[in-house]
């Protein structure tokens, strides 16, 4: 096979990059989140470019997918999913609002707001963190190799310790895959005991 030499080194490199993730900070993650659906708290996800598409994603998967019957569900918003209000708030302020002035009317303290970039550095997720945190919002970040900025500015950071971006988006979409299928457990078993 002409890209088997490529293909088992990509996979190779995803498989110790996944064993290094820190399963304490992954139980955070699902404890925080847990915690807003049986207080009724709301949720908030976003990021730029193929991490928007990973919020999107998430934001699906955490209203949809960790549903179970006569468990409280989580209440989700994608902030990367109208498109008219963030172009609106992008050309009429800075790009760096986009996700800032949409959390704005929202938030409220105890909520929990997801920022994924891989960089760490993406001005209009930092900036967004920002706001969740002057309004007593629990914040989580998603990153990549070093975490950037962004590390340092939420509750819970947990990295994608690749250089390589492909391999970082990857990871993130495993992550959110276990923390949605740890969640609807969680619920599940909460629900059969009632």
């Amino acid at each position: 096979m002409k890209f088997q030499q490529h293909i088992e080194t990509y996979m190779s490199e995803l498989q110790h990059v996944v064993a290094k993730l820190s399963p304490a900070l992954i139980e955070q993650v699902i404890t925080i989140l847990l915690d807003c659906a049986q207080q009724g708290r709301q949720v908030f996800v976003f990021g730029n470019g193929g991490s928007a598409s990973t919020a999107s994603h998430f934001a699906c998967d955490l209203a949809k997918n960790t549903q179970a019957p006569g468990a409280p569900r989580l209440r989700v918003i994608g902030l990367t999913d109208n498109m008219a209000l963030m172009t609106a708030w992008a050309n009429d302020t800075a790009f760096d609002n986009i996700f800032a002035a949409q959390l704005e009317p929202l938030l409220k303290p105890g909520d929990a707001v997801i920022g994924i970039s891989c960089s760490g550095n993406s001005g209009n997720v930092l900036r967004a963190m920002e706001v969740a945190r002057q309004r007593g919002a629990t914040t989580i970040g998603f990153t990549g190799d070093d975490g950037g900025r962004l590390k340092d500015r939420v509750d819970v950071c947990i990295q994608a310790p690749s250089p390589r971006i492909e391999q970082q988006e990857d990871v993130h979409l495993i992550l959110e895959h276990c923390i949605c299928a740890a969640i609807r457990s969680e619920l599940m078993a909460a629900a059969s005991v009632q």
